[in-house]
């Protein structure tokens, strides 16, 4: 069995357990995928799987490339392709589906997706510097202070703390809970937050498996 889905977040909702206690959680869009390529040991020196993300509109007009890559598969065209490790894919076949009843309540998985761009930020926002005072005529509010050395090495050494773009990074949340999988409406309630912005591309997959971009 495929051990992860490609999905779209929904955004965030809370439900409520037997004993009638909140759970926040995240509603996932996850799937349906379908099986575009086989990777094999002989042919590629790893075992994985390609799958399509099958949204409700498809890519209007696909590149040359991109179209006789599908044909191969004889599937229509999708938006985003990804790669999930996979050990035994001789026994899968393009074109074959993978749904969200992979995933079932109580288990863990893990979600990467991009988190929210945040454009420049200075040091205060991005790297949480605590600030100069804001009274009795202080000139120094919100300002990095000293970035380095006069003399020696007379330069700015690389790491150094300072202001620049934040957010839109790689992001990966670990072990949340399936709390729900709902087949018939292809969605996955995971226990807490996930990254990125609502409609933003996410990498569900089980503990102990890996995922790539394509």
């Amino acid at each position: 069995m495929i051990q992860g889905l490609i999905g779209r977040k929904i955004g965030m909702t809370q439900t409520f357990d037997p004993d009638g206690n909140v759970i926040p959680v995240t509603v996932i869009k996850a799937g349906p995928c379908t099986v575009i390529q086989k990777k094999t040991v002989e042919k590629d020196g790893y075992e994985a799987v390609q799958l399509g993300l099958v949204e409700e509109k498809g890519v209007r007009k696909p590149v040359k490339a991109a179209t006789g890559h599908f044909q191969k598969s004889g599937v229509p065209p999708t938006r985003l392709l990804r790669e999930f490790r996979f050990a035994a894919a001789s026994e899968v076949k393009e074109g074959d589906q993978v749904l969200v009843d992979i995933f079932q309540a109580g288990e863990m998985v893990h979600v990467t997706g991009t988190s929210k761009g945040k454009g420049f930020q200075g040091v205060v926002t991005r790297h949480h510097f605590r600030g100069g005072r804001a009274t009795h005529g202080s000139m120094f509010h919100r300002a990095p202070g000293s970035i380095g050395a006069s003399s020696y090495p007379s330069r700015v050494m690389k790491g150094t703390r300072m202001g620049g773009h934040m957010g839109h990074d790689r992001v990966t949340v670990r072990n949340l809970e399936v709390v729900e999988a709902d087949k018939e409406n292809n969605l996955l309630l995971v226990r807490g937050a996930v990254p990125g912005p609502r409609g933003g591309y996410l990498l569900i997959w089980k503990q102990g498996f890996a995922a790539k971009t394509a």
